[in-house]
């Protein structure tokens, strides 16, 4: 099973992510994007999110 994550690093806190998979990622009081489900993937397409990031800061890691 593959998990999101985020590299807070690279994070603008966009919020592209938390709009495609909201059962997944949720951006916190730091402006970040953080995962807050990581097996919520079955109900979203996180590869969406992750192709839609547009700092390449998300990423799937089994």
């Amino acid at each position: 099973m593959v998990r999101p994550v985020v590299d807070t690093e690279l994070c603008t806190g966009c919020g592209t992510c938390e709009s495609l998979c909201p059962d997944v990622f949720e951006v916190g009081d730091d402006d970040k994007s953080h995962v807050i489900n990581e097996e919520g993937c079955n109900g979203c397409d996180c590869q969406e999110a992750v192709d839609s990031c547009p700092e390449g800061a998300i990423s799937l890691v089994e």
